[in-house]
């Protein structure tokens, strides 16, 4: 029996992370999910068909110790690690630019930015290094990545800085056969868009309901994303609720 492709899926806990990694091990792939919260991470790995192919694993992106024993809990469990769904992520409080305190600006950095980075580190610590070597990361942009949402500075800026990531590390990777990619993400219904069905700021001052989709076409997204053979690459994917208000003006 061929061995199973090991995947690493942080912010698995809940929402988008949870989704994926429960569909990428559904579709045959080893998933470690990771996470700040052990009780969500166990509800999580809980729904594993096969639980010898889910290990849960606390970690704090933040944290460049805590990323790096990640990788190795899943090198030791698993032998490889063939994908990073570098999924972690915070919002931080939507107010005005100038009344954002500077705590809740570095904790959007530390985790949006910076721990995609660490993540992204590791993963390539591991796949350049492994045999067969190589391997695929799929970061998480968001729509915001494109454009932004009133009084949204701190995701929206680290979500930019993610497509600079992605397109860095996807350059840098060609040379050790690892992939990068970036999905972004609009309206997926989670616990963190639950506001969305009392309405939400818009950018001409109004609060309007916007529709949202099942966040199950996202980890279908990323399931097809991962499977793609090693010559082939999705540099950028947009899944989004078809009348969310994206494209237009407003």
């Amino acid at each position: 029996m061929a061995q199973a492709r090991v995947a690493v899926v942080t912010g698995g806990g809940s929402g988008i992370g949870r989704a994926a990694a429960r569909a990428l091990h559904r579709d045959g792939w080893a998933v470690v999910v990771a996470g700040r919260r052990a009780e969500a991470l166990a509800d999580t790995a809980a729904a594993a068909a096969d639980p010898t192919r889910m290990l849960a694993v606390p970690t704090d992106v933040t944290d460049p110790d805590s990323v790096r024993a990640l990788f190795d809990r899943a090198v030791a469990a698993f032998g490889r690690v063939d994908l990073l769904f570098n999924n972690a992520g915070v919002t931080a409080p939507g107010v005005p630019l100038d009344e954002l305190p500077l705590d809740r600006w570095r904790a959007a950095v530390d985790t949006n930015l910076t721990g995609v980075f660490l993540c992204l580190q590791q993963a390539f610590r591991v796949m350049k290094t492994q045999e067969p070597r190589g391997g695929r990361v799929i970061n998480n942009g968001s729509i915001s990545a494109h454009t932004p949402r009133p009084n949204s500075a701190p995701y929206t800026a680290t979500k930019h800085a993610v497509t600079g990531l992605t397109k860095a590390a996807a350059l840098d990777g060609r040379a050790v056969g690892i992939a990068v990619g970036q999905i972004d993400i609009g309206n997926a219904a989670t616990d963190m868009t639950g506001r969305m069905a009392a309405g939400v700021p818009q950018a001409n001052g109004t609060v309007a309901v916007e529709p949202t989709m099942d966040v199950e076409h996202v980890a279908r997204a990323v399931v097809y994303m991962a499977g793609l053979p090693p010559e082939a690459n999705v540099l950028f994917l947009t899944v989004m609720a078809t009348g969310m208000p994206f494209v237009g003006r407003g």
